[in-house]
Parts: C-alpha cells; sequence; structure tokens
C-alpha cells in the first residue's frame, strides 16, 4: 500500500496526482513545484516504499505492481477517479504504466526525465545489491552527479541537502526492490499504443534519462510533444520549480468552462477524421516527423478543435464534395 501526501488540498477541484524519483519524496522532489501551479488542483503526492513517509516494502514489485499501488492509492482518495499526472524518473515510467494498463483513468501526463527503459538491467541489480551490503549512503556520491545540473547544489544548498536526507534516510531494501523493478522495466515496444495527450519534459544534462529517451515517448505515442530544460539533469521538478509548474499549467489547463488542452486536440482529432477520412489522418500522423509535430498540433487543436467556423466550413465543402 503506497502513501499519499497531499500537496495542495482543493478537494473539490481536478485531482492531479505526482510520482517521486528513486531516492527522493514527494515533498522535497515537488512540494515547491506544486505550490506555485496557476491551476487550481487537487494536488496528491505518492511516496515510494520505504522514502519519506512510505512505508517499507514487505515484499518484491515490478513497475506495474507499483502502477497498480498508484491506481488503489487513487481509489482511497477519490473512488474511481480520472485524473491527471505527472511523474519523474521511476515516477514517469510507473505514468507510461499507467497510460498503457489504465488509459481510461488517466485523462493525460507529463513525464520529466525518464524512458520506456531506464539504464540497462545488471546495473539496476549491481546497485541494489550494493544497497543491500552497504546501505544508501554508498550511492549518495553517484546522486550528486547524476541528479543536479552545473551549479545547482551552489544556488540551491537547502533544496540539495534536503533531498540528499532523504536518500540518506531511505530503507535500504526498498530502494534495493525498485532498483530490481526498474532491471525489469521495459515499455519501448508499446509506446505507440498510449493515446492520452503526453508531456515529455528532458533535462539537457541528464544522464541517467538522456534526451533522446524523452523524445522518443513524444514521438512514439499517438499524442505526444517533447521540451528540454536547459541546464537541469535528473531532478526537473526541483532544479526549475517555477518552469516545471508552467509546463504543467499549460498541460493541464483547467480554466473554467474551456477544455483542456488534451481535450481539445481529441476533439479536433475527432473533427479532422469525420470530415477528411481515417485514411487521409493515418497518412498525414505517420508523415510527422519531429520538424512538424508541434505545426500538427496547432492544427488539430485549434484549427480542427477550437474553431467553429473552420469546422462547419470544412465540413460543408466535404459534403458538397460527396
Amino acid at each position: 500500500m503506497l502513501t499519499p501526501v497531499t500537496l495542495v488540498d482543493a478537494p473539490g477541484r481536478p485531482l492531479l496526482l505526482l510520482g517521486p524519483s528513486l531516492g527522493t519524496s514527494v515533498e522535497t522532489l515537488w512540494g515547491r513545484c506544486a505550490r506555485l501551479l496557476r491551476g487550481d488542483f487537487h494536488v496528491v503526492g505518492w511516496e515510494l516504499p520505504g522514502h519519506g513517509e512510505g512505508t517499507p516494502a514487505s515484499a518484491g514489485f515490478g513497475v506495474a505492481g507499483l502502477a497498480k499501488a498508484v491506481l488503489d492509492l487513487v481509489d482511497r482518495v477519490r473512488p474511481g477517479a480520472v485524473f491527471r499526472y505527472a511523474g519523474d524518473s521511476v515516477g514517469g515510467a510507473v505514468g507510461l504504466q499507467l497510460l498503457l494498463d489504465a488509459p481510461h483513468r488517466v485523462e493525460s501526463a507529463v513525464l520529466l526525465c525518464t524512458a520506456a527503459k531506464i539504464g540497462e538491467s545488471g546495473g539496476w541489480r549491481q546497485r541494489a545489491e550494493t544497497v543491500r551490503a552497504e546501505g544508501t549512503q554508498a550511492v549518495v556520491a553517484g546522486s550528486i552527479q547524476r541528479w543536479f545540473g552545473p551549479g545547482f547544489v551552489t544556488r540551491e544548498p537547502d533544496a540539495a541537502e534536503a533531498l540528499l536526507d532523504v536518500l540518506r534516510g531511505a530503507d535500504p531494501e526498498s530502494y534495493a526492490k525498485i532498483c530490481e523493478a526498474l532491471a525489469s522495466f521495459d515499455v519501448r515496444a508499446r509506446l505507440g499504443r498510449i493515446t492520452a495527450p503526453v508531456l515529455a519534459v528532458a533535462g539537457s544534462d541528464d544522464q541517467p534519462t538522456p534526451p533522446e529517451g524523452l523524445e522518443a515517448i513524444a514521438t512514439q505515442v499517438r499524442d505526444g510533444r517533447f521540451v528540454v530544460l536547459d541546464g537541469v539533469a535528473h531532478l526537473a521538478p526541483a532544479e526549475q520549480p517555477e518552469r516545471v509548474a508552467e509546463l504543467l499549467d499549460e498541460h493541464f489547463r483547467t480554466e473554467e468552462g474551456e477544455r483542456t488542452i488534451g481535450q481539445t486536440r481529441d476533439a479536433g482529432m475527432a473533427v479532422r477524421r469525420a470530415v477528411l477520412g481515417d485514411a487521409h489522418v493515418d497518412r498525414a500522423v505517420a508523415g510527422t516527423t519531429p520538424f512538424t509535430r508541434d505545426f500538427q498540433e496547432l492544427i488539430t487543436a485549434y484549427a480542427w478543435g477550437r474553431s467553429g467556423p473552420a469546422r462547419a466550413w470544412t465540413a460543408a465543402v466535404a459534403r458538397s464534395s460527396r
């Protein structure tokens, strides 16, 4: 059973769920960012077993097991709710698993500093053995190198130390079990099945999950967008909380009386297919490149999804040509 942590208490508003990175807690990774959100969300994070407020793991689990536990947590917080999701590193991997296993529950997602396969299996198993033998203190030095972009520790010493304190205090066995879960995680062949809108956010200096992996996610899911944050390494929500909050607000836009961006894209795609036909749209989507992706999204969302007169005019032309 995972432990929920409420970061922004707004029980009447849409649910936004946040997932942590290995070695971190929800508060140290996401707290500042969550409180900078302009959108009015009920924001709940989930703790990894044995991290922060999380209960230590009593048995093994995979990433799919974590995703199921996240759904169970949501059903305790708000039974049956459809929710928005953002996760960093292993939290992002769990996000991918949720999008695959429970597509009817996840409206849209922001996946940060992650990949469809993170690292090599042997490396994760070796780290699990090291932590079991020597404790999490053995991986602190390496985490300092992996986690933070250039100059972050000097600029934000308190934030860096708070993150490292959680790592030092994490339950070694739980940490090792998460390493083993990541060792067997690989959904690269399944990305094309993900239909919910996905924003993939990379750090330009991220070594464990380089930008290419995030770009692959954005390119291969059916509705993806890709952003790179300069000077950021592996913990984007803590390194650039203001910018990450902006990106989440943009992706999860919930102004009263307006659709979310994802809903607008979905509506636009439905109109586009109704007017032009599935074969035409499928060819256009298949021909999309990273260079043309943003333009295609603009056309789908705003020309097809929001412009009533444009849709009516196009539909009338289509009818007259039959």
